[in-house]
């Protein structure tokens, strides 16, 4: 029993398919990271934070002990709510609207918003809170 050689045509057949899988992924990759960037930089503009500072500064606070928080290792607390798509909501701490200005207010005194709320005062400087307020709504 002979085995017959593939045809040349073929072969160039599943050439042009896997180039064209290897552009599609690239250019998929390439799609994504320019999205990611350009959500950084509104949230940026929107907030005045730096996202970056925003995501040291949700480390050192240890926000993740309580909140679940995209992109921030070991951030899967279950006593507040999960931050995933926290910029996409219509409000936030129940029933505050969800602006920048407020996010970053709630960030520095979550008490004096909502009075008991189990969100606590931790001493978050107007300049991190509005860092953290770029990095949350960098996660869209």
């Amino acid at each position: 029993m002979s085995r017959r050689p593939i045809p040349a045509s073929l072969r160039w057949l599943a050439f042009l398919v896997a180039l064209c899988i290897a552009v599609a992924a690239g250019t998929g990759a390439m799609m994504y990271v320019e999205t990611q960037d350009q959500r950084r930089i509104q949230a940026e503009m929107v907030s005045r934070g730096d996202w970056q500072r925003g995501r040291s500064s949700i480390k050192r606070y240890g926000c993740g002990s309580c909140h679940v928080i995209p992109g921030i290792d070991g951030a899967v607390g279950k006593v507040g709510p999960d931050l995933t798509h926290v910029g996409q909501r219509a409000a936030i701490a129940g029933s505050q609207p969800n602006t920048p200005k407020t996010l970053a207010l709630w960030l520095m005194h979550p008490q004096a918003l909502r009075p008991g709320s189990g969100m606590p005062e931790q001493g978050i400087t107007p300049q991190q809170a509005r860092d953290i307020s770029a990095y949350l709504y960098a996660q869209k």
